[in-house]
């Protein structure tokens, strides 16, 4: 098996709950054999259990610093994509009471290709890129959709070689099938022609 991001080799990793993750040996991310993936039934019912409120103080909070980034880079009059925005999209509801523009996408709840025709300065994916099957078609497809000297600004959790993947939370979700390494940024920013990558814990910046 071939990495669905760079294309490398890769090696079989760990075994959880009778599934096979394999790690790439050029990127170093982790993957999910593609025969473990549930069926897209599957997954959209493990989305609509999540408990996604808007108004939820907490979920605000955790999405705070992607909606801070986005702020810090761009005014009220630019154009924003949320990509993956879920059954609660609230990032899209905080920087909209605050006058910013968002498109809403999401492939099972907000699937209106219409928005995928136009050009945006940011985009926001947040707790979304773990769940891409074919993470070099996505975002390829991202970049596609920025303006030049865009951003997107992505949330996740990344994987590195201190983590313990046995005991890491993280894999648990049926529904996250890529976890990418540092590394993994760097070969999208290389490859896929982004001017700038930035790296701050959770939060990922990648500008064209």
């Amino acid at each position: 098996m071939v990495c669905s991001l760079c294309s490398g080799p890769t090696s079989w990793f760990y075994n959880f709950r009778n599934k096979d993750y394999y790690k790439c040996e050029k990127c170093a991310s982790i993957l999910l054999h593609p025969k473990f993936f549930l069926s897209l039934e599957q997954e959209k019912a493990r989305y609509e259990e999540h408990n996604n409120c808007v108004d939820d103080l907490g979920y605000q909070r955790f999405v705070s610093p992607i909606v801070n980034a986005v702020k810090e880079n761009f005014d009220n009059k630019a154009k924003g994509l949320d990509f993956g925005a879920g059954t609660g999209p609230v990032i899209t509801k905080l920087l909209s009471d605050e006058g910013f523009n968002l498109a809403l996408y999401d492939s099972f709840f907000w699937n209106n290709p219409k928005v995928l025709n136009s050009q945006y300065d940011y985009i926001v994916c947040c707790e979304v890129i773990e769940h891409f099957r074919n993470p070099l078609k996505e975002f390829k497809l991202l970049r596609s959709l920025l303006n030049p000297g865009g951003i997107i600004f992505v949330m996740t959790e990344i994987y590195s070689e201190d983590i313990d993947f046995r005991k890491w939370r993280y894999k648990n979700d049926a529904t996250h099938v890529f976890f990418y390494h540092n590394d993994a940024f760097k070969w999208i920013k290389d490859n896929l022609d982004f001017s700038r990558l930035d790296i701050n814990g959770r939060l990922i910046e990648l500008e064209r």
